[in-house]
């Protein structure tokens, strides 16, 4: 009796990420082509806010992504965050050649602050026009990509527009990791209900492209008011919604892209760094990792567990273990199919899941004693 209810609860944790996906892939859309939508959406002036630690080696060619976009209503600003490579130099080199870029100096880090927040911050004080384009120096844009999230923002009448760029992986490490960006999104975040609510509890984004009105910005003080975090993604949308506006998320993978870690290591601690502001904080890990383990990693390793130790179960057991071992390759499989990320992933999902919920813990049991991951060379 209890192997049986063992098994129907993973036929249930399994099949919830596939229904969510499924409903939500009608809604994780692009950003909208409406020619007319487009054209007042590129007579609108934008900031593009870039900051910037030890990018020389991808800061020229996000400038020269986003300069494709030939509007006089732009200018780039980039503030150099205490970098201690080329990058300054770069730009300036930039600038020199197109007047729509100005880079800003750091100043010291005040205490109590997060590098990018802090920078973000400065970038904005800085910015003049009355839309603010937060963007990784990783990100690179297609021409229209401007004008198509200015024109979205408007046609969703939201204050902070969250685009997730396609997400490029070479290593082994980032492919089994970062798509669980989209499984985790996809499958466990309720859209529709999302954008019903302002509730602060569906805040979600990407800190890699956030486009937000300025004045709305302004009136809950921005990164201002998430200045300790390492989590913009999730805790600038809060921020928004906590000041009763709407925010929104879309797909941009057809508009712009971005590789965020190129190592093992870099993968490994790039999710580590926010992980306790998110999935890994103490509220939320306990549930996840039933939900996330439940869905792809128990009913594999059931099913087999049943076939090589007691042979002699239920056939109605197999069947329930069967049935949760197939669903639970279903959303990997949707997501490969959707921004063609490998097959082989689809294979290694639970152990990819495995893996992922590992450094949960590990962020978790570290933030316990008080230990922090270094990145770019801050705690």
């Amino acid at each position: 009796m209890i192997i049986t209810i063992y098994a129907l609860s993973l036929v249930v944790l399994s099949g919830l990420p596939v229904v969510m996906m499924i409903k939500n892939l009608g809604l994780f859309t692009k950003a909208t082509k409406d020619p007319e939508l487009v054209q007042l959406g590129s007579q609108e002036q934008v900031s593009v806010l870039i900051p910037a630690r030890n990018e020389e080696g991808s800061i020229r060619a996000a400038l020269e992504s986003v300069l494709r976009y030939d509007n006089p209503g732009l200018e780039v600003i980039v503030q150099d965050d205490c970098s201690e490579d080329a990058t300054a130099a770069i730009v300036r080199e930039v600038a020199v050649t197109d007047s729509r870029v100005r880079l800003i100096d750091a100043i010291p880090l005040p205490e109590g602050w997060n590098g990018k927040q802090h920078a973000c911050w400065r970038l904005a004080k800085a910015a003049n026009h009355s839309w603010f384009l937060f963007v990784d120096a990783d990100v690179r844009f297609s021409e229209d990509a401007i004008p198509r999230m200015i024109a979205e923002a408007k046609k969703q009448e939201v204050e902070l527009l969250s685009g997730f760029p396609l997400q490029e992986a070479k290593t082994l490490a980032e492919k089994m990791l970062i798509p669980l960006m989209h499984f985790v999104l996809l499958g466990y975040l309720p859209i529709e209900q999302m954008r019903k609510s302002r509730s602060k509890g569906f805040s979600a984004g990407c800190g890699q492209l956030m486009l937000a009105q300025s004045e709305a910005y302004w009136r809950c003080e921005g990164h201002r008011a998430i200045r300790a975090s390492r989590h913009d993604g999730i805790k600038l949308p809060r921020a928004f919604r906590v000041h009763d506006m709407h925010t929104d998320i879309f797909d941009a993978s057809d508009i712009a892209r971005c590789r965020m870690y190129t190592t093992c290591s870099e993968v490994v601690r790039g999710l580590m760094k926010n992980a306790t502001e998110g999935i890994a904080s103490t509220g939320r890990i306990v549930p996840f990792t039933i939900l996330l383990a439940g869905a792809a990693v128990l009913p594999i390793v059931s099913f087999i567990a049943v076939i090589v130790f007691d042979r002699n179960q239920q056939s109605f057991v197999y069947l329930l273990l069967g049935i949760a071992s197939i669903l639970s390759f279903v959303p990997r499989a949707i997501v490969v199919n959707r921004y063609s990320q490998g097959w082989l992933t689809v294979v290694l999902h639970p152990l990819s899941v495995a893996w992922f919920l590992l450094i949960q813990w590990k962020a978790w049991f570290q933030s316990r004693v008080g230990k922090r991951v270094l990145w770019r060379g801050r705690l």
